[in-house]
């Protein structure tokens, strides 16, 4: 059993190692070490304990001189260990005490460490309806971080405001978008917005975006570089108020959709048993309210046309909220 694990406890220290730039130095580090131990033995004619016990002496730089080179060769394997591990673990070093300094110094400050995390939701930009956003993302329990020129008033009291122009690239990489479980560009434009996405894409190409909008064009254009829109809100609007004068309640149908209390929406994948059967069928199946599915990219309420559903679609799904 204990053979079986070391395979995966090595792939895990190696993962750890890889996303450390201190390990990453220190691997480097003990690298060149190593293999100057072993050029030294061979030309020194000593045993590879004793080639190590000098490689850490000269890597130290502590250099007692009971072992040392007799030949030309030896003398540039020496050279070649002083100015590969030295500065590596100097640097190592450094980076670590700055790592250290910078959380003492974020402690003093107040700020918190960010852990990659699906509860946090990042919102760039300051749309009219981001501080309601965020209300509403707070009461469902998400934590929420607001990257915008803004006042800090304008924002519930729980937001932490990171504050900067969103469209610069500068603050993009400094709000870590990438520790993020969900990520909201907005903008007082379609320009801003267009930027911010790109930037954010670029940096996060991983984590779930959702996009505001105001026009279908730009809608489009944001939806194929892979970033989620709902429909532009001008659309969205003038839909909506279509609708309501046909059927007086359909604006109120929407927003106890989005907004019923114990309740959530959700965007569940089709798979299993489900994977080849009728909207239809698995409709009346599901614990909750299914109210349509995602299919072939499009979506539809089994009304009138009963897709059959396929890996890779997704239902839209009305459940009581467990949390």
């Amino acid at each position: 059993m204990l053979r079986r694990a070391m395979p995966d406890v090595i792939a895990i220290l190696l993962s750890r190692v890889n996303r450390s730039r201190t390990g990453r130095l220190v691997a480097l580090g003990v690298a060149c070490l190593l293999i100057g131990a072993a050029l030294f033995a061979v030309t020194q004619h000593i045993s590879y304990g004793t080639a190590i016990y000098w490689a850490v002496t000269t890597a130290t730089t502590v250099g007692y001189g009971d072992v040392t080179p007799k030949n030309s060769a030896g003398r540039v394997v020496a050279i070649g260990v002083m100015v590969t591990t030295i500065p590596l673990f100097a640097a190592a070093f450094a980076t670590f005490a700055g790592s250290v300094a910078a959380a003492h110094f974020r402690r003093l400050m107040g700020v918190p460490d960010r852990d990659t995390t699906d509860r946090e939701v990042v919102i760039f930009g300051l749309h009219p309806s981001v501080p309601r956003i965020a209300e509403e993302l707070i009461k469902a329990g998400r934590q929420v971080v607001v990257v915008a020129d803004a006042d800090r008033s304008k924002l519930p009291q729980r937001v932490r405001l990171l504050a900067g122009d969103p469209t610069s690239e500068h603050v993009v990489r400094r709000s870590q978008p990438e520790r993020a479980g969900h990520l909201l560009v907005t903008g007082a434009d379609d320009a801003d917005v267009l930027v911010t996405a790109l930037l954010v894409r670029e940096r996060a190409p991983r984590v779930p975006t959702l996009a505001i909008a105001h026009s279908p064009s730009v809608s489009a254009a944001l939806q194929e570089l892979g970033i989620a829109t709902p429909v532009a809100t001008d659309e969205l609007l003038a839909h909506t108020l279509a609708k309501s004068l046909e059927a007086p309640h359909a604006a109120q149908l929407l927003l106890r959709l989005v907004d019923s209390q114990g309740m959530q929406l959700k965007e569940l994948p089709v798979e299993g048993s489900s994977v080849g059967r009728r909207l239809s069928a698995v409709r009346g199946e599901r614990v909750g309210l299914v109210l349509g599915a995602v299919h072939e990219g499009r979506v539809l309420f089994g009304v009138g046309e009963d897709p059959e559903l396929a890996a890779g679609d997704r239902l839209l799904v009305m459940e009581p909220d467990r949390s």
